[in-house]
């Protein structure tokens, strides 16, 4: 497999999806969907996919994110029609779904509408809560109040944007080179004054998004996913916690227990940016499936 991806641009559901395409040399080898999570992008999963050989990989930038449209509405249903467009369009079959928070989320809104898809999924802490929670929104009336509108947004390079992070948390504990892919990849080009960098994800879109996270509660749609699914949940919240702390994980701890064949995996010694600290093991979850799932892929 070639480690320099292809990259794609298709204007799907109303907008310009880009996705990247990493070809394997081992087609019987089920394909593999990454699908990031809010404020990211495809190219987050590059160490991921040094560690998946053989393999097809697509990473998609979502909506809102990357190189991908910023197209209006930025909700969390749009980001599943999205996805279903995008997995239609490439005639995906028997994948291997792979979503981290949003992407996660996205990826049950996916598989629920497109069975044949996948043939099994991986929920990195996915960020679906209790069923309670999506009776309970928090106001943040045009969002500029949010905390993540506030982001620094210019740059002058991806190396002083690296330099900025990399001793500050969360980054402290990523991978490295997953905040180096984060970063290099994370901006463009001010196309307004045409010096500097921006944010490929402003902040604007990401506070929108966050916003927006308690609005589709997808839990009608678990019961009818019959793939094997693997829940992989950071460390427990304990107490009341900022919901923008992402040190532990923001996903409902009984999720796996709603699909028909879901595995509850908790990594406590991670917190909710587990492919960005742990690009190897999440790469194993990947290849290893389900433990006792009626299928293999």
């Amino acid at each position: 497999m070639t480690l320099i991806p292809e990259q794609h641009q298709q204007r799907l559901n109303g907008v310009d999806l880009c996705w990247f395409r990493w070809r394997g040399s081992e087609p019987a080898l089920a394909p593999v969907l990454l699908v990031h999570a809010t404020g990211f992008h495809a190219r987050c999963w590059d160490q991921v996919v040094k560690h998946l050989p053989g393999r097809e990989v697509i990473a998609v930038d979502m909506r809102g994110h990357g190189r991908s449209g910023k197209d209006e509405p930025i909700t969390w249903d749009t980001f599943g029609r999205d996805l279903i467009a995008l997995v239609q369009h490439l005639g995906l079959s028997g994948a291997v779904g792979v979503g981290h928070s949003m992407g996660g989320h996205s990826l049950v809104q996916a598989a629920a509408a497109e069975p044949d898809a996948f043939c099994r999924l991986l929920l990195v802490d996915p960020v679906i809560m209790a069923p309670e929670v999506y009776e309970q929104r928090q106001d943040w009336g045009d969002g500029a109040e949010h905390p993540t509108a506030k982001r620094r947004n210019r740059w002058q390079s991806w190396q002083e944007m690296f330099e900025r992070f990399r001793d500050r948390k969360p980054f402290a504990s990523w991978d490295p080179a997953v905040l180096e892919d984060y970063c290099r990849w994370g901006i463009l080009p001010d196309p307004e004054s045409g010096e500097g960098w921006i944010l490929a994800c402003p902040p604007k879109v990401e506070a929108a998004i966050y916003m927006g996270s308690s609005g589709r509660n997808v839990h009608e749609l678990l019961s009818g996913i019959s793939a094997p699914v693997t829940v992989l949940r950071a460390r427990p919240r304990t107490g009341d916690r900022d919901t923008m702390d992402f040190s532990s994980s923001p996903t409902w701890p009984e999720l796996a227990q709603q699909f028909p064949d879901g595995r509850d995996v908790l990594l406590e010694e991670h917190s909710h940016f587990i492919p960005m600290e742990a690009p190897a093991r999440v790469a194993a979850f990947i290849l290893e499936g389900s433990a006792g799932s009626r299928r293999s892929c």
